[in-house]
């Protein structure tokens, strides 16, 4: 009798059941004080009354278990709806649990259990085990069979259909040969659209590796100074393919076969404060460009300041060969000229702004530096800037050009401290690289050249991303982005307060302001304006109107006339949540588009994680935070931000239809943490402890000069999840003369993203833009998971895949090769920032030989 009353199973069981409600329990009341949900603690408490009658021998203990299946059940739905991936986590565990109860192991033991009870005279019903197994058998079928159905729909799905293709479009208006892709958008426009229909969405399907391209840059090169991301979109002149690599080498490829016909390296200058190293392409100036009339400019004025070269003792060093930024220290004896510049002229040119502060003139045809251009080639950025620390500023974007001007912004190091470079945005001669205007959002209404010895404003927002142009009405439209420090914003002026985190339209000729459009008003989240903005015309109300079209990160499609920024879709002005940290106020409304992607708030159900225990950290976690909808402002406590400063839109934009008026759109959805930190004094870390981290770059976040360091992260579960359900990135679908999304579908897998390679279709982020062609497909390579997919414009439904060998947060690009036939070409080479897998990979893509159809 003794050993059958001997069940190790039956304790050991009990033990696990009871440490875990143990855990649930003392969680769920800690979620109770902050004012979340009750679910915890009473799952909690019934897992320890399971765990007692199954350690005291009693078969009710299985009932007990069905009765905690059924009423989680019933509050998940309530919760979450038929939605799989948020239903899944929270009862997985506790259905593992009871199909481990429901086994040999546990209700044999149970049986006997009866039996022995009966045989002691304890009056048990023998069909007790029995029945409590039925009961939790029930419990777990019920419980699969709504799994099931919440298996095959997808509640976050939006279903309809644009407007079909037309099958004439034209050739760009631009004069950009239908063939070609000759600026990052492919035309100055920013629109991400070719005319080419040779690919379809009924042929896309057998597209092939046309060739493979390795461009030997990898990350990781000894004295990097950060990890590189490869985010290069190619240009396409003639037959050739024009590109550049995370360490900004420039590198010429045949356009059909992927050979490499000439590279050139600026020699980048090491020690670089960078944030980032990367490259996100080139500019080109066509033949006779400089002479144009579309965008006639004046010629410099007379106090005109000309590209210098730095004096005695701040030259570069011997590896260098390239003139040094104003004020850096570096070997006066070097010479100063250009990498690789001969003495020759060109008529086209190639220009690529790099990570020490320069803009390098090069000739498509044979790499070698345009001596008529600036000094052998190049002019220095770092001219009239203030806080001269080499890294601290520079370009990762594409440059604008505009009749006879180059027109140049660049990036400034967020939150490091209140001393950093300018965000101004300049306008040199194509020819002669003299400085023919600088607007400086700092000092707006001074364009005229500063003469030598004077400084544009420190810290004033930069433009880091890509510019748009409209020849015509003689215009460029900058984003730009917020004065550091990004999360705390009470000593701004007047003027930073007017251009932060706008779209300016510049008067091509002069610099001056011609209108601006504030995206977010006084931004404390760091939502500068990432994207380029898109130019196309709409037909609104039967009227054509000029439009530009800017995406920003907090998820608002801004729709405007391009010709004086006022909207043409509706804006409103809605009211904010209030009380920002001291010294510091917020903004009483912000605007919203009526073309806006904004989420819906996050509440505690929307918590999320692999288990019930990530769960319950992340319940705790959101409630212990200030968070009263998209605009919190940071705080001391720990503020929610949501959508976080990632972006629902970053520097990838959109592509737009000029024919369809459509927009094809990938909007990613992450929350971040965002803590205020309180400086006691200018120099110590605050946020990141000990001392300076290794290498060059700056202590990131620590605001030195500010009152506030902040610190920033993703709202994520110890599992490194985030904590917000999924599905975290789509692809959609907009009217662009309506502002409705018509269609919009969770896009990606977490193939590459979990520790286990299991590629569940969730919904990932995406970081690298899409493209759009006249054969009614899309392309997108920028998800976490490595693939190039196509989709159908119309409907949104994927059509192709291909696994690609890295990361390929970039955004791809079209052409039609000499051989006639249409390529896609894609850059793999991966995300520092991301965590994406490194690689150096240009892939082209083609219909196979012979199942061409003719363009």
């Amino acid at each position: 009798m003794a050993e059958a009353r001997n069940f190790p199973a039956l304790w050991i069981t009990g033990a696990v059941l009871g440490f875990i409600g143990l855990i649930l329990g003392a969680g769920g009341l800690w979620l109770i004080l902050l004012g979340g949900s009750w679910y915890y603690l009473v799952a909690g408490a019934v897992l320890i009354l399971t765990a007692a009658m199954l350690i005291a021998r009693r078969p009710e203990a299985l009932s007990v278990y069905a009765l905690l299946i059924l009423g989680t059940l019933v509050w998940s739905i309530w919760e979450s709806g038929f939605d799989w991936w948020r239903l899944a986590p929270r009862g997985d565990l506790l259905v593992i649990i009871g199909v481990w109860l429901i086994t040999p192991f546990i209700t044999r033991s149970l049986g006997a259990m009866d039996i022995n009870a009966a045989l002691d005279g304890v009056k048990v019903h023998p069909s007790a085990t029995r029945g409590s197994g039925l009961a939790l058998s029930f419990s777990l079928l019920v419980a699969l069979l709504v799994a099931g159905v919440a298996l095959v729909g997808d509640p976050t799905r939006v279903e309809g259909e644009l407007p079909q293709a037309r099958a004439d479009v034209p050739d760009d208006a631009q004069g950009v040969p239908a063939a070609d892709w000759h600026a990052y958008g492919r035309t100055d426009y920013g629109q991400r659209f070719s005319p080419l229909a040779q690919i379809t969405a009924d042929n896309v399907s057998q597209l092939e590796v046309a060739w493979h391209y390795e461009t030997g840059d990898e990350r990781g090169r000894p004295g990097d100074p950060v990890e590189t991301t490869y985010e290069v979109t190619p240009l396409k002149i003639g037959d050739r393919l024009f590109l550049c690599t995370p360490h900004q080498n420039v590198i010429a490829l045949d356009a059909v076969t992927g050979k490499e016909i000439w590279r050139f390296d600026p020699k980048i200058q090491g020690e670089l404060a960078l944030q980032h190293l990367t490259c996100r392409g080139l500019s080109y100036q066509p033949p006779g460009a400089a002479n144009a009339g579309a965008t006639a400019t004046s010629a410099p004025p007379a106090d005109a300041a000309a590209p210098t070269t730095p004096p005695a003792g701040e030259a570069p060093t011997a590896a260098q060969a390239a003139p040094a930024p104003q004020d850096a220290t570096a070997d006066p004896a070097q010479p100063q000229v250009a990498a690789n510049g001969p003495e020759g002229t060109c008529d086209a040119k190639l220009f690529m702004p790099t990570a020490d502060g320069r803009l390098i003139a090069l000739d498509p045809d044979s790499g070698e530096a345009c001596s008529n251009f600036g000094e052998n080639g190049q002019i220095n950025l770092w001219q009239n800037m203030p806080n001269v620390n080499p890294g601290s500023y520079y370009s990762t974007s594409p440059v604008v050009i505009a009749g006879n001007l180059v027109i140049v912004g660049g990036t400034v190091l967020d939150n490091v401290s209140v001393n950093e470079a300018s965000g101004v945005i300049r306008a040199f001669d194509i020819s002669t690289g003299a400085l023919v205007w600088n607007w400086d959002s700092g000092n707006p209404d001074q364009t005229a050249p500063l003469p030598p010895g004077e400084h544009y404003v420190p810290n004033s927002p930069n433009s880091w991303s890509i510019s748009a142009l409209d020849p015509e009405l003689g215009l460029v439209y900058v984003p730009l982005g917020n004065q550091p420090p990004d999360q705390w914003g009470g000593n701004r002026s007047d003027a930073v307060e007017r251009y932060s985190s706008s779209v300016v339209a510049l008067d091509v000729a002069t610099g001056t302001v011609r209108w601006v459009f504030q995206t977010v008003h006084h931004d404390l989240w760091d939502y500068d304006v990432p994207s380029q903005p898109s130019l196309i015309d709409l037909t609104v109300n039967g009227e054509r109107v000029p439009a530009l079209v800017q995406p920003t990160k907090q998820g608002e499609l801004y729709v405007l006339d391009r010709r004086n920024g006022q909207p043409v879709l509706p804006v409103n002005e809605v009211p904010a949540p209030q009380g920002a940290a001291q010294g510091d106020h917020t903004a009483p409304t912000q605007p919203v588009s009526a073309l806006s992607y904004d989420p819906p708030k996050l509440t505690g159900a929307d918590m999320w994680g692999a288990t019930p225990f990530d769960q319950l950290y992340c319940r705790i976690a959101f409630h212990r935070m200030r968070y009263e909808g998209r605009y919190t402002p940071p705080t001391e406590q720990g503020s929610l931000i949501y959508p976080g400063n990632f972006g629902v839109f970053n520097w990838g934009s959109i592509a737009v239809d000029p024919e369809r008026q459509v927009a094809f759109t990938t909007p990613t959805y992450l929350a971040f943490r965002s803590q205020l930190v309180p400086r006691q004094n200018p120099t110590d870390l605050y946020v990141q402890g000990g001392n300076r981290p290794q290498g060059s770059l700056p202590a990131l976040n620590e605001n030195f000069g500010a009152p506030f360091a902040v610190k920033l992260s993703a709202f994520t579960s110890p599992l490194g999840l985030p904590c917000q359900a999924p599905p975290w990135g789509y692809v959609a679908g907009a009217d662009l003369t309506t502002g409705e999304i018509v269609w919009k579908h969770q896009n990606g897998t977490t193939r590459d993203a979990s520790p286990i390679p299991l590629p569940f279709a969730m919904g990932v982020p995406n970081l690298g833009g899409p493209i759009m062609t006249a054969g009614n497909v899309a392309f997108l390579s920028g998800t976490i998971d490595y693939y190039v997919r196509a989709y159908d414009v119309t409907t949104g439904e994927q059509l192709w895949e291909d696994r690609l060998p890295a990361g390929g947060q970039a955004t791809p690009m079209t052409y039609m090769g000499a051989d006639g036939r249409q390529y896609l070409l894609v850059v793999a080479g991966g995300h520092g920032s991301l965590g994406t897998k490194a690689g150096d990979s240009v892939i082209a893509y083609a219909l196979p030989k012979g199942a061409a159809p003719a363009q």
